[in-house]
């Protein structure tokens, strides 16, 4: 299971924003950032001046006039809108430290908003954004999980929280598939007790994950590395109850029969 790409990424939260009347597009700032003149406007006119520059696709552009619109008018109406679309913009523009900050500090404001769950949204969609492959350090991966899982606590009838727990799916399969990769180089160096635990936390923790199969089979490889064949045994059992037509089981078969008698 892959992490979908940031097209279909950018829909899901596209879809949401139209709820909130935002912009009706997610593609790359189509002209060069400008800086925005920024000189006393009524709050009405600067929010439609935002508002035009976000639908244009200047979208750092945007997030800066959102933000004069809350430093000019603080205790407008349009100030409060106004700080969850710059949120957004920052998220256009792919500036998603900022786009997490902004949303933040919209719900230490308004935690009770109705639009809080957007808000809940944003941040958890920019940490998810920034999901590396599974060679590197899955810190940010872990931060998108914890806050799809807060979405969904908090507001489990949301349709963000539906598609945070379709994007949990993909996160669980990216840890164990990081996991994975941590126990094979264990493996490889033949530092089998690391390894066996590295597998093992797959099976344990990951259970519907597409690498539940490989684990059960490396487990098979790390315990007769390790002169435990009983234990070896119970996992290539479990390998072949709940995955018999995987090629992993019949590598898991063959290698218990080699080590036969």
């Amino acid at each position: 299971m892959s992490i979908p790409s940031r097209a279909g990424r950018c829909a899901a939260l596209l879809l949401a924003a139209a709820a909130l009347v935002l912009a009706p597009g997610c593609a790359r700032d189509r002209n060069r950032p400008r800086e925005a003149a920024y000189i006393a406007r009524d709050a009405e006119t600067l929010y439609t001046l935002a508002r035009t520059t976000l639908d244009q696709g200047n979208y750092k552009t945007a997030a800066g006039l959102f933000d004069e619109v809350e430093r000019q008018h603080p205790y407008s109406i349009w100030a409060r809108r106004a700080q969850l679309m710059s949120a957004f913009s920052h998220y256009a523009a792919r500036d998603y430290s900022a786009a997490i900050l902004s949303a933040q500090r919209f719900l230490s404001l308004h935690p009770g908003n109705r639009d809080a769950p957007y808000a809940h949204y944003i941040i958890a969609m920019s940490y998810y954004e920034q999901i590396a492959d599974v060679h590197r350090d899955q810190r940010v991966t872990q931060q998108a999980k914890d806050a799809m899982n807060e979405l969904v606590r908090r507001f489990p009838a949301s349709p963000y929280a539906a598609d945070a727990r379709l994007k949990l799916d993909l996160i669980d399969d990216h840890l164990a598939g990081k996991e994975m990769e941590i126990g094979r180089f264990y493996a490889r160096n033949r530092q089998w007790i690391a390894a066996s635990i590295r597998f093992r936390r797959v099976i344990d923790q990951y259970q519907t994950t597409s690498h539940v199969p490989e684990a059960l089979y490396r487990l098979v490889e790390a315990y007769l590395a390790l002169g435990i064949p009983e234990e070896a045994k119970r996992s290539a059992a479990v390998l072949g109850a709940n995955f018999p037509g995987s090629k992993w089981y019949e590598r898991g078969y063959r290698l218990m029969q080699s080590h036969a008698g």
